[in-house]
């Protein structure tokens, strides 16, 4: 898959401590005081007692973090694999696992796309690699990022009537990568979050999106709420969605490009967010479930937008 529309985008810096002074001697520099002795040599391979009492204080058994680019399970390998903006690195799958790659090799090699040759490996071997539980399907995917967009790449992408979705600090992978799938679904062409208030694009992410993180942008800003006046003077209409709009959104009018601005999981929008929107909506949502999560949420608002398109 591709993301449709979307332009591939693409001196270090360094630090470290100045010049310090000697460090004084322990002996204070007496007259007459005796040098430290120096410790014995140690035999190649021998460890000190400290570092022995390191190695025993260390917790046991427990697994290192998963490398951040490692996609897993069918959908996301799939969409990475077939997605030519995606560089893969390396593809390490079981033999159950390369039989559900059969069409993505097929369509991958018809398109030109250079891919490495996969790695046959044993499911525990993917299980060490990845957090306890992910459900991998015998594929583990080690890619790079996809490229960076911004905001105006998003503007002049857009059509008359397309829509975008907006995240007020969703910090959840899962409702982030579920957001993904649903603004895949429904057509949205980019989700924007605040950079340093959202979740990184991890594997949990990326299957939880169930492949749309490959189609659908998702795009980090550093500040929302120029952003959204980007959006604005792009010609989007921004709805933000909150128990305290005073109409459902069912009762707007929805002009030309809309953006659907969503608040976090537990605060929802902040007054400032708020204040930027063109206007504020609610779910009509019935006692004694006054609240969505902000993912299903999403998903609600999404639709009726697109069925109005």
């Amino acid at each position: 898959m591709k993301r449709s529309g979307f332009p591939n985008q693409g001196g270090s810096r360094t630090g470290g401590n100045g010049p310090t002074s000697p460090r004084p001697s322990r002996d204070g520099g007496r007259p007459g005081a005796t040098a430290p002795k120096a410790a014995p040599a140690k035999a190649p391979g021998e460890r000190t007692r400290t570092q022995e009492a390191r190695a025993e204080s260390r917790p046991h058994g427990k697994k290192p973090a998963p490398k951040p680019g490692l996609l897993y399970g069918q959908h996301p390998v799939v969409a990475a694999w077939t997605n030519p903006e995606r560089r893969c690195k390396t593809l390490m799958a079981t033999p159950a696992g390369l039989d559900l790659m059969t069409e993505a090799f097929a369509q991958a090699k018809a398109a030109g796309v250079a891919r490495p040759e996969p790695m046959v490996v044993e499911r525990e071997a993917l299980d060490r690699l990845l957090p306890a539980g992910a459900v991998h399907q015998g594929l583990v995917l080690d890619a790079s990022p996809l490229p960076d967009l911004d905001v105006p790449d998003v503007v002049r992408a857009c059509g008359e009537t397309d829509m975008v979705v907006v995240l007020d600090q969703v910090t959840d992978p899962h409702n982030v990568g579920a957001i993904l799938r649903s603004a895949a679904a429904f057509g949205a062409k980019a989700v924007i979050v605040q950079d340093r208030h959202a979740p990184e694009v991890t594997g949990v992410l990326a299957k939880t999106a169930s492949g749309a993180l490959e189609v659908v942008p998702l795009v980090r800003v550093t500040n929302l709420s120029r952003a959204l006046t980007e959006l604005q003077d792009g010609g989007f209409f921004c709805v933000g969605l909150a128990e305290s709009g005073p109409k459902p959104l069912h009762g707007l009018d929805f002009p030309g490009r809309v953006a659907v601005v969503m608040g976090s999981e537990g605060d929802g929008l902040r007054r400032l967010t708020m204040e930027r929107c063109d206007a504020l909506a609610h779910l009509p949502t019935r006692p004694p479930i006054g609240s969505l999560n902000v993912s299903n949420a999403a998903a609600v608002a999404l639709y009726e937008v697109a069925r109005r398109r």
